[in-house]
């Protein structure tokens, strides 16, 4: 525990020297001052992603599903493609890997996903965010970061939607769904992001609000047929102990908290904002996905497509209140409370289910045995 809240707060304040936009003075802007930001910049971004990189790609055994992979793997090497669940993305680089490195070197797939998950990351908070120390301090706050070393193929998905968002608010739709197919090649809930970012992306009208609560109901009395589609998209569900849902009171927490926070600004940070609107959209619909779809088991996988947008609509917010006071007042309060929310994952972070403590590396652990290995 101790090591990642070294991790966590040493690549936080390195985030915090990080400024998205060039120092101004007057008119013009000075030279050399955008040079020595920039270079700041550069040699700061570099420290976190060796760091972040540096440690999710040494680890062993780390992540609740981490034998699984390497199950998977080793079946995928051995052509026992009817046993493997994964999709046909993983399957490839997992081939191409292999062959290149002439053994099952499930080390070196990992380090390829976490190589992209990480920087994927950052690239989205170093352009889209207003502030990427705050983007930064609360992807590491909120878990983002740690939850990367479970269902690695679904955190590279996530990465990459945070990424599309840009397309989407340009209007890319061809950039945005050609990156969404990409990323279903290794995880295909990421197909839910095309309607749930379009619909984030429309201008709603009252009546228009009325309309999808009321179909909202429908998650209330057509439970079975959900169901049915949950299993027909995750065929390796039936039967089996994931289809139980449950109430994620942790996110309905976090998203009512920042729709709040957001509502009492709303005329001054979001109203105007085609940007903010968004983000204000993808938080509503991320809460009507956790209180009304709680029996579906996939649903925080879902949501997080759409409440990951929280460490960019939370810096957005912050820096459009224009009485310092009140937003010195509310960075204390959001600060504590994500380091609040930290200390808690931490504090679960042993449990079955996630599984990121204790930390082991390759260098002084040995690969547990996997289910090919003790048949």
């Amino acid at each position: 525990m101790f090591l990642y809240l070294m991790i966590a707060a040493g690549t936080a304040a390195l985030a915090m020297l990080v400024k998205t936009a060039p120092m101004q003075t007057g008119k013009e802007y000075k030279r050399a001052e955008i040079s020595r930001q920039q270079a700041c910049n550069g040699l700061c971004l570099l420290s976190i992603f060796i760091i972040l990189f540096g440690v999710s790609a040494c680890r062993l055994n780390v992540g609740n599903d981490y034998a699984k992979y390497v199950e998977f793997m080793h079946l995928i090497a051995c052509d026992a493609y009817e046993y493997v669940p994964t999709e046909a993305g993983f399957n490839l680089l997992v081939t191409v890997l292999y062959e290149l490195a002439g053994a099952e070197d499930f080390l070196l797939v990992f380090a390829v996903f976490a190589f992209f998950t990480i920087w994927l990351f950052l690239k989205s908070m170093y352009e889209q965010s207003d502030s990427f120390g705050w983007s930064f301090f609360l992807f590491m706050a909120f878990g983002f970061y740690f939850s990367t070393f479970n269902t690695v193929r679904y955190y590279l998905a996530l990465a990459m939607a945070l990424y599309s968002v840009k397309y989407v608010l340009k209007r890319e739709w061809v950039k945005f769904i050609l990156l969404v197919l990409l990323g279903s090649a290794f995880h295909k809930s990421m197909l839910v992001a095309i309607p749930l970012y379009f619909l984030a992306a429309l201008p709603w009208k009252k009546w228009q609000m009325a309309l999808m609560a009321l179909f909202c109901t429908t998650f209330f009395f057509f439970q079975d047929f959900y169901l049915k589609a949950v299993v027909f998209l995750y065929p390796s569900y039936e039967d089996t102990e994931y289809l139980e849902g449950g109430i994620s009171w942790f996110n309905i927490l976090r998203c009512m908290g920042v729709l709040v926070f957001a509502l009492l600004y709303y005329r001054q940070a979001v109203e105007g904002s085609r940007r903010n609107r968004f983000y204000f959209y993808c938080n509503l619909g991320a809460l009507v996905l956790y209180t009304c779809c709680s029996f579906l088991p996939i649903i925080t996988r879902i949501g997080y497509y759409l409440n990951v947008t929280q460490i960019m609509f939370i810096p957005a917010i912050l820096g459009k209140i224009e009485d310092k006071r009140q937003k010195r007042i509310w960075s204390i309060i959001i600060g504590l409370a994500a380091a609040g929310y930290f200390a808690l994952y931490l504090l679960r972070a042993d449990n079955d289910g996630i599984r990121v403590l204790p930390y082991q590396t390759f260098m002084f652990h040995d690969m547990v045995p996997i289910l090919s290995d003790v048949n």
